[in-house]
């Protein structure tokens, strides 16, 4: 994932913003992730990098000293932003990004890892209508003591290194 035009240009994107702040003379900044973003980064990392990893709602920078980054909307559905959108007339600016365009089936082998993760929750969503509230909370009961393996503070932990046989 790291390779990723998508990976790199959200780092080019996050150290502007954090300089940017900085050279305002602010201490956070905050990010429109949703719902949908969260469980969808979940899943992400779970098919696409072999990890079960989150966005945070909030986290401290490591790479600028005493900035914080922070996602006021981490627990709001996409649904409910664009209702409250067209509710107020309002229009958001759309990412010209070629990667995140709306994709025809045609086109479906190209799209977006996102947009896959959408479309998945969705079919998953016909099975499950509690789908969404499941994936997140998957990560927030991790039970370690089922755990093959974790990282905790960059070190690589093994079920292997309590177990007494």
């Amino acid at each position: 994932m790291e390779q990723s035009p998508c990976y790199l240009c959200a780092r080019m994107r996050r150290g502007h913003l954090y300089a940017y702040a900085r050279e305002l003379g602010c201490n956070k900044i905050a990010l429109g992730h949703h719902f949908d973003d969260v469980i969808e980064t979940i899943l992400m990392s779970m098919l696409y990098g072999a990890q079960v990893n989150t966005m945070m709602p909030k986290l401290h920078s490591t790479n600028f000293e005493g900035m914080e980054l922070i996602r006021p909307l981490y627990l709001v559905k996409e649904a409910d932003i664009v209702a409250w959108k067209d509710y107020n007339h309002l229009r958001f600016l759309q990412c010209a990004c070629r990667f995140t365009e709306a994709i025809s089936r045609e086109e479906e082998a190209h799209m977006s890892k996102r947009q896959e993760m959408k479309e998945l929750i969705n079919k998953f969503r016909q099975i499950n209508p509690h789908i969404e509230t499941n994936i997140f909370k998957s990560v927030e009961n991790v039970n370690l003591d089922a755990c093959i393996g974790y990282v905790k503070n960059g070190e690589r932990h093994h079920f292997l290194e309590e177990y007494e046989g």
